[in-house]
């Protein structure tokens, strides 16, 4: 059984490693320690998107949590084809306190560097461009969806409008005609 120790990390970091470990096996079990019940409460989604066997235990070290994989259970969804397009409209993940917001957003997008299914689009407008600028903290991630194939698009008059067009570090101006089409192309545009 291999055992991972996440205690101390963060959302998603402790989902990330353990997909990771999972997806390296055709069939096993997998120890996962953590030592709060946000991270206790998401393996255990994972475990159930993927229809694997878990049980959850508590000892004086964190909380176990063992996901059993099967051979005929394969954590890689076998799905068609999907054009998904995410329309990210603030530089604030959510509605609230903007610091928190912020550091959602970021999570959000190295999330998206980590999952299997990558969306085919990201299309930022209105305060979104600001992610695809000068001094955005999440540069770093959008270099890596670019280089894994994600489309990058920033709405040209948003960029216009905080004064960013000339500080535009991560794929490429759109307008809205072309917006507007990658939204009607799609088989799912998901707005954050």
């Amino acid at each position: 059984m291999k055992r991972i120790d996440c205690r101390g990390f963060a959302c998603p970091k402790p989902v990330i490693m353990t997909k990771k470990e999972l997806d390296s096996i055709v069939s096993g079990e997998v120890e996962v320690i953590v030592d709060n019940q946000g991270a206790r409460e998401n393996l255990s989604k994972l475990a159930q998107s993927y229809g694997f066997e878990y049980s959850i235990s508590e000892d004086s070290e964190g909380i176990h949590v063992i996901i059993k994989k099967t051979e005929n259970k394969n954590s890689n969804l076998a799905e068609d084809e999907k054009n998904i397009v995410i329309a990210i409209t603030s530089d604030c993940f959510g509605h609230g306190d903007d610091v928190l917001g912020r550091t959602l957003m970021k999570s959000y997008i190295y999330s998206l560097t980590e999952v299997e299914k990558k969306p085919k689009t990201l299309i930022f407008v209105n305060a979104g461009v600001k992610l695809t600028t000068e001094g955005s903290d999440v540069l770093e991630s959008l270099k890596i969806l670019e280089q894994q194939g994600v489309e990058i698009l920033s709405c040209g008059t948003c960029l216009n409008f905080y004064n960013l067009s000339d500080k535009l570090k991560i794929g490429s101006v759109s307008n809205m005609y072309t917006i507007v089409e990658k939204m009607h192309e799609s088989t799912n545009t998901i707005k954050i």
